[in-house]
């Protein structure tokens, strides 16, 4: 590639077309702690951790009332959420567990740990730490060879 993007880009926001909003601010906010930083009426919301304008943005501008997307179709796959630490994740998985939410899967990429679950509105959502880079496994070549096993649950709950 003749001119990659800078190493220091990063994704700052996902913005969500949601069927209800206080359903959505529910689950972002009351299930994973996101904290809601700014509310245009009943219309849209935007939330975030550690103060940031937002990391989230929900809306209902075009999709009051309206219904998942069917299988088959394009859109998201899922939105991921990247915690500091490995007990960060352990806290989600008490969050999720707790609301009575089912995890749809939970994976050891080798890289990071993942939980995924979907949102209300059927999103999907990744919750993930990263191993350090320094760990992650490699071929013989030095090339980055990710994985997908079963996450030991267990394991994560006493992190």
């Amino acid at each position: 590639m003749e001119n990659p993007v800078s190493a220091e880009t990063r994704i700052g926001h996902v913005h969500l077309k949601v069927a209800d909003l206080d359903r959505a601010i529910a689950f972002y906010s009351g299930v994973l702690g996101f904290e809601v930083q700014q509310k245009y009426g009943s219309q849209a919301a935007f939330l975030a951790a550690g103060g940031y304008h937002h990391h989230i943005g929900l809306n209902t501008w075009e999709s009051r009332g309206a219904t998942p997307p069917p299988p088959g179709h394009t859109g998201l796959y899922h939105t991921a959420f990247l915690y500091a630490t490995r007990h960060d994740l352990a806290d989600a998985l008490q969050r999720i567990e707790k609301a009575g939410i089912p995890l749809t899967g939970a994976s050891d990429h080798g890289v990071s740990e993942a939980l995924y679950l979907n949102d209300p509105d059927g999103n999907g959502v990744e919750l993930y730490w990263d191993r350090p880079q320094a760990e992650w496994p490699r071929d013989a070549d030095g090339n980055l060879a990710m994985i997908t096993a079963r996450l030991n649950l267990n394991d994560l709950r006493a992190a």
